[in-house]
C-alpha cells in the first residue's frame, strides 16, 4: 500500500516525491477536499523523469500494451467511474461508464491497429534514385491532460496519450490536479497491463504535480520532443513560447467559442427543434466541453427574439449544474463580468448559485453586431461553462461582417431552412465560417466528436497552435508525434522496416515515372 509520498511513477517504479508541498481532490459538489495528498514535484523529480524518458517498445508490444490497457479499463470501468464522479461531480453512469471510458478504450485500440499497421508512418520510395522517406517517433513526449476528461484526455489514457505511444514514443505525464485519484487509478492499471504483456514496466513517468516555472522548465528541456496539451489558452500560450525557445514542437487545445450561425429562414421553419438542440448543447456537463457553442450569430427579426426568449426561459427553468472546480467557477464569473462590462445585456443568470458547490447560474447575455465589431476580442472570449452571447445583426450583411471578425475555432455550425442551401446569402456564410473552423456542420450543434479517421479536432490559431493540428482521429493524430527521416542510399539493413523492398503493401512507390501504392492501387 502506498502511502502520501509514493505517488509519482518514475522508471517503472512508484518512489517518494522531493517535495513538502501537498495536494487533495476537492468534491465539485461540496467544496470540501478528500482523499489522500498529492505531490507537487521539486524540479528534482522532474529531472529523474526527463533521465528515464525516451526508451519505448517496439511496434508490436506497443499495440499489445494499448489493447491489454484497454481491456483492464473496461473491467474496472464501474470502479473508475465512481472514482470519476466523486472527483468532478459528473455522473458516473450516464457521462464516465457509458460513454467516456468506451470512447477512451475506442482511441486505444485504435491507436494499437495504427502501431501495428504502421499506416501513420507514411512511407515513400523513390525506386529510381532509391530515397526513402518516412514518418517516425521523436522520443520523450510531455503531455498535460484537461480537467473536463479524464478519461478521454487524460495523460496516462487519453488520446494524447494513445497517439504518442502508438508512434513509438515514451511519455512524460503531468495529471490534472481536478482528478488525481483517477489518474492513480488508470495508472495501476497501465502498470498492470504492462506486465500482463512482457513489459518490465509502461515507457510512461507519471507526476502529479509541478509549479509553473518548472512547468516552463521542462518545456524548453531538449530531452522533451514534443508537447501535447490541453488546457487554457493562457497556460497553453506560456508552454508553447516556452517550447519554441528550442524549437519542440508544441501540440496545443487552447481555446474555442464554436460559433452557431442560425438564418432567420431556419428558425422560422424548426424553431422549437433549434432551441432545444441549442440549449441542450451549451449546458451539457454544464458548458464544460471545448465544442460548447458559446457564442449565437443570428439576424433581427421577430423570429430571433422569440429563439432568444426560449433559451432564456429554459435556462432559468434548468437547476445549473456543477462545474469540475473553483478555478473554472472563478474564471467563469470573471469572463462573464468582462463582456457584460463591455457592454453586452444581461439576459439571465450572471452570479453564482446559492449552494456550497461549484455552481454558477445558467447565464446568457447579447450584444449588437456593431458593438461585437468594436470590440470583437473582449466578445469572443471563452466563458467556459454554462453561459452564451447572442450576437443580433441588423442585416444578413452585417452578421457576415462580424462573422470576418471571428478568431479560429474548432467547430463553426450553420443552420440553414431546407431548400436554403443555394442562396447566394447561403453560401457566403459557409465560406466565411469555413476559414474560421476546424470542422463545419451543417443543421447540428458542435457537441460531440466522433472518434473516426475523417474527424478533425482542431482548428486556426487560437483554438490550436496550428492548423495541421487534430486531438482526435487516427492516424493523424499519431502523426503530431513523430518527425519526418528521409533515406538517401541507404544499406537495406540499415533501414526501417517500412522502408525495405520486402515489405511492399505500405509505401508510395515511384513506377514508371508515377507514384502508386502497393496495397491500394491508387496515384499520388
Amino acid at each position: 500500500m502506498m502511502n502520501d509520498h509514493e505517488t509519482i511513477y518514475i522508471g517503472g517504479e512508484w518512489m517518494a516525491a522531493a517535495t513538502t508541498d501537498f495536494y487533495r481532490s476537492v468534491d465539485p459538489t461540496s467544496g470540501e477536499a478528500f482523499g489522500p495528498n498529492f505531490p507537487v514535484s521539486a524540479w528534482e523529480d522532474l529531472d529523474a523523469a526527463l533521465a528515464w524518458g525516451g526508451a519505448s517498445p517496439g511496434a508490436d508490444q506497443c499495440a499489445q500494451l494499448l489493447e491489454k490497457y484497454a481491456e483492464l479499463i473496461e473491467a474496472n470501468a464501474e470502479a473508475l467511474a465512481q472514482i470519476a464522479q466523486r472527483e468532478t461531480g459528473l455522473p458516473a453512469e450516464g457521462r464516465f461508464k457509458n460513454t467516456e471510458i468506451p470512447r477512451t478504450t475506442n482511441q486505444l485500440r485504435q491507436a494499437a491497429a495504427q502501431a501495428r499497421s504502421l499506416d501513420f508512418q507514411l512511407a515513400t520510395i523513390d525506386t529510381k534514385l532509391n530515397i526513402r522517406s518516412c514518418l517516425e517517433s521523436m522520443g520523450a513526449v510531455l503531455i498535460f491532460g484537461p480537467a473536463n476528461f479524464p478519461f478521454a484526455y487524460n495523460a496516462v489514457a487519453g488520446g494524447d496519450f494513445a497517439s504518442a505511444i502508438a508512434a513509438g514514443n515514451s511519455v512524460i505525464a503531468r495529471a490534472h490536479p481536478s482528478h488525481p485519484q483517477t489518474t492513480l487509478a488508470l495508472m495501476k492499471l497501465l502498470v498492470q497491463a504492462a506486465n500482463d504483456v512482457g513489459l518490465e514496466a509502461p515507457p510512461v513517468q507519471l507526476l502529479f504535480g509541478f509549479s509553473n516555472d518548472d512547468g516552463l522548465r521542462l518545456a524548453r528541456s531538449r530531452k522533451i520532443n514534443a508537447i501535447g496539451f490541453t488546457g487554457s489558452r493562457a497556460g497553453g500560450l506560456a508552454l508553447k513560447a516556452s517550447a519554441d525557445t528550442v524549437g519542440t514542437p508544441f501540440f496545443g487545445e487552447l481555446s474555442s467559442i464554436n460559433p452557431v450561425v442560425i438564418t432567420p429562414e431556419a428558425l422560422a421553419e424548426n424553431h422549437d427543434a433549434i432551441v432545444d438542440q441549442y440549449v441542450s448543447s451549451v449546458l451539457l456537463a454544464c458548458g464544460q466541453m471545448c465544442t460548447n457553442p458559446g457564442i449565437v450569430f443570428l439576424v433581427k427579426s421577430e423570429e430571433t427574439s422569440r429563439f432568444i426568449d426560449s433559451v432564456v426561459v429554459k435556462f432559468n427553468a434548468g437547476a445549473p449544474g456543477v462545474l469540475l472546480n473553483e478555478g473554472m467557477l472563478k474564471g467563469l464569473a470573471a469572463n462573464v463580468a468582462r463582456v457584460k462590462d463591455a457592454g453586452a445585456m444581461l439576459l439571465c443568470g450572471g452570479t453564482r448559485a446559492e449552494s456550497p458547490a461549484f455552481r454558477y447560474k445558467n447565464t446568457a447575455l447579447s450584444v449588437t453586431d456593431s458593438a461585437f465589431i468594436r470590440n470583437a476580442q473582449t466578445f469572443q472570449l471563452e466563458m467556459f461553462g454554462n453561459a452564451c452571447l447572442f450576437v443580433v445583426c441588423s442585416s444578413m450583411a452585417a452578421m457576415m461582417n462580424a462573422l470576418r471578425l471571428l478568431e479560429g475555432n474548432l467547430c463553426g455550425s450553420l443552420y440553414l431552412a431546407e431548400g436554403q442551401t443555394d442562396a447566394p446569402e447561403a453560401r457566403i456564410l459557409s465560406a466565411v465560417l469555413r476559414e474560421k473552423v476546424g470542422r463545419l456542420l451543417n443543421d447540428k450543434m458542435p457537441t460531440g466528436v466522433a472518434v473516426t479517421s475523417a474527424m478533425n479536432h482542431g482548428g486556426p490559431y487560437p483554438a490550436t497552435g496550428h492548423v495541421h493540428f487534430t486531438a482526435v482521429g487516427f492516424p493523424a493524430a499519431v502523426r503530431r508525434f513523430t518527425r519526418l527521416n528521409c533515406y538517401d542510399n541507404v544499406r537495406p539493413e540499415l533501414l526501417p522496416a517500412v522502408l525495405r523492398n520486402d515489405n511492399p503493401t505500405r509505401a508510395w512507390r515511384m513506377v514508371d515515372g508515377e507514384w502508386t501504392r502497393d496495397a491500394i492501387g491508387g496515384k499520388r
